[in-house]
């Protein structure tokens, strides 16, 4: 007979009912695709007021590491991903290590949303699976939430109207004085490295063995990367529209016991995720997971704040549970 203390134990390694449920879907998964599978969440939709701490960001690998330790590479993964995208340089390192993992045999299921940097992940999968409601995203970059595309279509038109107008000068002069020298070279150099990103993955994994990748991979990534096609960052783009462009995808309609696993897993994430302070989960099929959670801090009034140190954004704390 187990005495308090075991009991004790054995009761925190069961997890909240959100815990129990997430391991019962993510294992009931796994069994029926006979695959790894990692769960990649993010809280952006309940959670926006924590800005860029639910965007891909180098923290992630920390939790990538920590529940693909342990597994059968050989078996493949299979990656939910749900994510408002982020960082160039966190995802290029998620996906390397990912490729240097599963050599390639990694599939990615969109439920609901992979923008930005989260369609960049699942183009470097070897096939994407997407429901009727699911979305990817335009990848061009951004900053600050201005477009990295504007920036030099603005500064082209510009430089067109004065060359062909000298008297816009004056109309010009204060929209691009708002850029500092270096600020254009930027915006360039970022759109060079997020395309030549996609299109490198795309060509070693999911369009490797096309005869035509060349020329699928040049229309993939004028439809993804281009703010003048796309029109706004924000765009979703349905798994038609993925297919129409080139992308490898595949219904999940056409696999009704897979859709309904895979929408089980993520009504569940959405649970936990609306329902408790965790605003990021990874987590794989044996109950592993490394969890982001906000504590709320009780704020004094504006005038105390400085006396008393209290810090003015939420407080993260990093939860690793094992199943």
């Amino acid at each position: 007979m187990p005495n308090w203390s075991e009991l004790v134990k054995e009761i925190g390694q069961l997890g909240s009912p959100f815990d129990i449920l997430r391991r019962k879907y993510v294992s009931d998964l796994s069994k029926y695709t006979k695959r790894n599978v990692i769960c990649y969440y993010s809280g952006w939709l309940q959670k926006p007021e924590l800005g860029s701490a639910v965007a891909v960001n180098d923290t992630d690998k920390n939790g990538l590491m920590t529940t693909i330790n342990g597994l059968d590479t050989s078996k493949g993964l299979d990656l939910i991903l749900h994510t408002p995208g982020g960082d160039t340089a966190a995802t290029e390192s998620i996906v390397d290590y990912l490729w240097s993992m599963f050599s390639g045999n990694v599939r990615c299921f969109v439920p609901q949303m992979a923008m930005s940097a989260g369609t960049m992940i699942a183009c470097s999968s070897r096939e994407i699976w997407m429901g009727k409601q699911s979305s990817l995203g335009p990848i061009d970059p951004q900053f600050g939430g201005i477009p990295a595309h504007g920036v030099v279509e603005e500064f082209n038109r510009a430089l067109k109207d004065i060359v062909n107008d000298p008297r816009t000068i004056p109309v010009w002069q204060p929209i691009i004085a708002k850029y500092n020298p270096t600020f254009l070279g930027e915006c360039e150099k970022a759109i060079t490295w997020s395309n030549s990103l996609v299109e490198e993955w795309l060509k070693r994994n999911m369009l490797s063995d096309d005869a035509n990748k060349d020329e699928i991979v040049k229309n993939i990534i004028s439809e993804l990367g281009d703010h003048s096609i796309s029109l706004a960052h924000n765009r979703h783009l349905s798994a038609a529209k993925c297919k129409e462009i080139g992308l490898n995808v595949f219904d999940l309609e056409s696999d009704q016991k897979l859709q309904d696993k895979v929408l089980s897993v993520h009504h569940i994430y959405f649970h936990t995720l609306s329902s408790t302070q965790a605003f990021k989960i990874i987590e794989n099929q044996n109950g592993m997971a490394f969890i982001l959670q906000a504590q709320h801090v009780l704020m004094a009034a504006p005038q105390m704040q400085q006396q008393i140190g209290i810090p003015p954004n939420p407080i993260q704390d990093v939860e690793v549970k094992e199943g």
